[in-house]
């Protein structure tokens, strides 16, 4: 197989403008170019620009995945709707990392794994990863934690180190969360582990809440508010104002400390977790192989029963068979002794079959094609 390489940015805040469509398409004139992407692959070749450049440059999402087992996923946040510092203390890992750069902090997640037997062209990846980016600015951290649980899978950290807070959801990932775990190769072991610590999701404040809220405000401030509303061509008023409520609808409940487990801790209870899903799986296994042993041996006992009734009549088909001296036909006469066999067996009459066969040798002697057959399938006396 050739070397391949997929490469998909995805601009979300602002629309590129005409000169920055040109520009890309200096890049690549063979790109898929709109006014919210670029994405591009390769057979042969590679991108001629620097993809993170790109990403700093014009969009808030990069996609790259290649047929050797290189994976990546870039967002793209600006530094005033998010706090660095934490984001880096939650993530500063190498496979998973936060970076600042300029007016915008980029999460970074790496992986280089084993070439894939499936086939992966990329496409499929980008629709579902993106929503990671809203749920970051709205203040959901998940996705930083199953990179840190990432980094630890890749013994990036020592056992020492202790997590960090674990966010409410792990127990209700959505499929954009599912999508990062198998994009990844997350051990789904370790984040079972991990997940037992993690509370359920709050609910979205009410319509009621908002409005008592809002009621408070000064009316200076919900007259910049409907400002806001009217001119902002992003979101970004909106996340403001809702972490902003929670902000300041923290119950006592939510600083209550939690015990922040070692990294040996979740490394140990992963390991317990898959040894006993592996002790299930064979337990599992070994019940079923019994049941489908015991309904084949019922079903062969049965048989064997109502072949008893016209074994006489077997045993001419047998001869008939025989008679006809085709390879088929043949074949046909040995699986009706092997099942005459069974029957002897069964009967506890092995002797008295045995010296039929060796009369039906004897009188076969010339037919050699038959008689191996009969060898092969190990109903010669002393074969």
């Amino acid at each position: 197989m050739s070397e391949y390489q997929y490469y998909d940015f995805k601009a979300v805040d602002r629309a590129l403008t005409k000169t920055e469509m040109a520009t890309l398409r200096s890049i690549s004139t063979r790109a898929v170019i709109t006014s919210t992407s670029f994405t591009n692959h390769y057979e042969w070749g590679d991108l001629k620009a620097d993809s993170l450049k790109l990403l700093a440059t014009y969009f808030d999402a990069f996609l790259y995945v290649a047929n050797w087992g290189t994976r990546e996923f870039h967002l793209r946040l600006p530094q005033e709707l998010v706090d660095a510092k934490q984001l880096k203390a939650i993530l500063p890992g190498k496979s998973a990392q936060v970076r600042s750069t300029g007016q915008f902090v980029t999460i970074s997640f790496e992986t280089e794994g084993e070439p894939d037997d499936d086939w992966d062209d990329g496409t499929g990846w980008m629709g579902s990863l993106l929503f990671l980016r809203a749920d970051l600015l709205r203040g959901d951290f998940r996705c930083l934690y199953l990179g840190w649980l990432f980094c630890v899978q890749n013994g990036e950290f020592s056992d020492e180190v202790l997590e960090p807070p674990v966010p409410a959801g792990l127990r209700e990932l959505s499929a954009p969360y599912d999508s990062l775990i198998e994009f990844l190769g997350i051990d789904e072991d370790l984040v079972e582990v991990a997940a037992t610590a993690s509370e359920p999701l709050k609910a979205a404040p009410s319509r009621k809440e908002l409005a008592a809220w809002i009621r408070s405000l000064p009316e200076k401030e919900k007259d910049c508010l409907l400002v806001d509303a009217l001119t902002e061509t992003d979101e970004r008023w909106r996340i403001d104002l809702l972490r902003r409520f929670e902000h300041e609808n923290v119950s006592v409940s939510d600083h209550e400390a939690v015990e922040r487990r070692t990294v040996a801790d979740l490394l140990a209870a992963s390991h317990a977790r898959a040894e006993e899903r592996k002790r299930k799986l064979n337990a599992q296994r070994a019940a079923e192989a019994a049941r489908k042993k015991a309904k084949e041996e019922a079903e062969r006992a049965l048989f064997l029963d109502q072949l008893a009734k016209r074994e006489k009549a077997v045993w001419k088909q047998v001869d008939a068979f025989i008679q006809k001296r085709q390879p088929n036909d043949y074949e046909r006469a040995v699986a009706l002794l092997s099942n005459l066999r069974d029957l002897a067996v069964r009967q506890g009459g092995e002797d008295e079959f045995h010296l039929t066969m060796e009369d039906l040798r004897k009188t076969h002697a010339a037919k050699d094609s038959f008689l191996r057959r009969l060898a092969k399938a190990k109903l010669l006396p002393g074969k």
